[in-house]
């Protein structure tokens, strides 16, 4: 089975005034997460990557880079590809209107998700960023993930029109992902739709029967290690993982969170134990198996596993 080990890399200031002023200080803890115990952010993450031999797929937001410079831009690029790792599209939209001079006409309002604009301005948008990575030398992008997986119908039209064969913007979870094709396609398993490859996030059942992402910060180490064996013996071909460059930090903070420190070298440890069987793949290597496994449930965790993720939930509210 190929486990996809997926990271959204973006950088936030913590609000959309004052960004002149911001962005230095959250750039720095975005990309580096400088504290005494370490770079935690995309240092630390590449790190233990390179540790246990796993290549990752980095989905790099690069909007912000019309605002703030692409040697910005270039600096997140070459720490990830000096690494081996995959490089990737990803867009925040709410960067549009922070844009001199505005990528479009109708570009003077702030809007949330790549849903809220009109296909000819996903287009748009979409040309600007790979513009901006091919600045930066990633000239190769084959796959896309649109930030907060808020893609819709047109997303597909709109890639297809770009040159991007692969998405991987479906979260079953998110209502936003996808809200006018939640009756038209299968959010769960590999597929083509709109000519387009179409790899989901991966969802699981937790202990308490409930649907769960398979993202790093979101799961017990058990917990993800109960779903991936649990879809290996459903014969599945594929499991997406989602992290961020940020996630081992703290929230608001350059200090690292210890528990998903943990869980998330338990989780590359237990990869690099088992890639016999379980291959760390990258969205430019071979092509995506299309369908639905043998047993289409859902993977699922078992109890101890969700319960020692609400006690870590409730450890971390205190230290």
């Amino acid at each position: 089975m190929k486990i996809y080990l997926t990271f959204d890399v973006e950088i936030w200031c913590g609000g959309w005034s004052d960004l002149d002023r911001r962005f230095p200080a959250s750039f720095d803890r975005y990309v580096y997460g400088r504290s005494p115990k370490g770079d935690y952010a995309l240092p630390k993450t590449l790190e233990i990557l390179d540790r246990h031999g796993l290549k990752g797929v980095f989905f790099v937001e690069p909007l912000f880079a019309a605002r703030f410079g692409v040697d910005r831009l270039a600096t997140i690029v070459n720490l990830i590809r000096a690494g081996g790792h995959d490089i990737q599209l990803h867009l925040h939209p709410e960067w549009t209107d922070e844009i001199r001079p505005l990528p479009f006409v109708g570009a003077t309002v702030k809007r949330q998700h790549l849903s809220y604009y009109t296909l000819d301005e996903q287009v748009a948008l979409l040309t600007m960023g790979l513009d901006l990575l091919a600045q930066v030398g990633c000239s190769a992008v084959t796959a896309f993930r649109a930030g907060s997986f808020a893609c819709n119908h047109d997303t597909y039209h709109a890639l297809r029109q770009v040159g991007i064969g692969i998405d991987s913007s479906l979260h079953a979870v998110l209502p936003h992902s996808g809200p006018d094709l939640r009756d038209k396609i299968d959010f769960l398993h590999p597929l083509e739709f709109e000519q387009i490859r179409i790899l989901p996030m991966t969802v699981f059942r937790d202990g308490l029967g409930k649907r769960r992402p398979a993202q790093v910060g979101a799961c017990s180490f058990a917990e993800m290690r109960d779903a991936i064996e649990s879809a290996v013996t459903r014969q599945a071909a594929h499991f997406v993982i989602l992290s961020h460059n940020f996630e081992m930090l703290k929230p608001g903070l350059s200090e690292p969170d210890r528990f998903v420190v943990a869980r998330f070298e338990a989780l590359c440890r237990y990869l690099g134990d088992n890639r016999g069987r379980l291959t760390a793949a990258t969205l430019s290597g071979e092509p995506i198996k299309i369908g639905a496994p043998i047993d289409t449930a859902l993977a699922d965790a078992r109890w101890p596993g969700t319960l020692w993720r609400l006690g870590e939930q409730a450890m971390r509210r205190v230290i």
